[in-house]
């Protein structure tokens, strides 16, 4: 049985896992879903000074309080920020990172230096003309999600604080655990994952996978990254798929 514990993606929260739970658990795995403040069931803790450090404090509040360890740690787009913070914090704890189709930074790095400027300057123009000046609105769900799931996820999602997109990673040493990568192969125009699936090709120590899925697979095909979840964490950091 493996513990995986999940940082998830911008403007989402625990509730975008909802399909992957009953399939984890009959698998015999413990999935944890912890919800970053100000969104989904904490959305009435949003403010201006939420940051990134915020988000990564939630998770280690997770590991610590419910004194988890081994975890299999997976970050989703954002949460790959989020993911890489409570690793190098929390060490001890993490025996495996799997992004999935996530940002991966390094040091000294915020989501935004990994963003291309238009898009940059689009999420600051929407805080500033819809967020009051503090938070970005949520993104479109990728164009192939099935209608029932942009109405479910659609009235979950909420607005962002920027300061999470605009804050720098500090890391205090270079990852120590082991890495996989998995890459959502329909993630659509103006990817900007592929970018670290050549990262996690060309440098050692990852393992590397990828999805036929738009970039939601928690949500638009469950049962495909379950197999996949489910081989990567039984076959163990060892064994690398190309």
């Amino acid at each position: 049985m493996a513990v995986l514990v999940v940082a998830h993606g911008a403007w989402s929260a625990g509730w975008a896992w909802k399909k992957m739970r009953p399939l984890l658990r009959a698998a015999g795995h413990e999935l944890w879903t912890p919800t970053n403040t100000g969104l989904g069931e904490r959305g009435h803790l949003a403010g201006p000074t939420v940051d990134l450090d915020t988000h990564i404090a939630d998770v280690i509040g997770v590991l610590e309080m419910e004194d988890l360890r081994e975890v299999v740690l997976i970050g989703h787009s954002y949460g790959g920020m989020v993911a890489t913070g409570v690793a190098d914090r929390a060490q001890a704890r993490i025996a495996q990172v799997i992004y999935l189709d996530a940002f991966v930074p390094r040091h000294g790095q915020s989501l935004f230096d990994l963003q291309s400027i238009e898009v940059r300057e689009r999420m600051r123009e929407l805080a500033r003309t819809d967020g009051d000046g503090w938070r970005v609105p949520p993104n479109p769900m990728p164009p192939d999600t099935p209608a029932a799931d942009v109405a479910w996820a659609s009235s979950r999602r909420l607005p962002q604080p920027i300061k999470t997109f605009e804050t720098r990673l500090r890391l205090t040493a270079d990852p120590s655990q082991p890495r996989s990568y998995i890459y959502c192969r329909r993630s659509g125009p103006g990817d900007v994952f592929r970018q670290f699936l050549g990262r996690a090709r060309n440098e050692g120590g990852w393992r590397h996978f990828d999805i036929d899925a738009s970039h939601n697979p928690h949500i638009t095909a469950p049962q495909a990254l379950w197999t996949l979840l489910d081989e990567i964490v039984t076959t163990g950091p060892q064994t690398r798929r190309t």
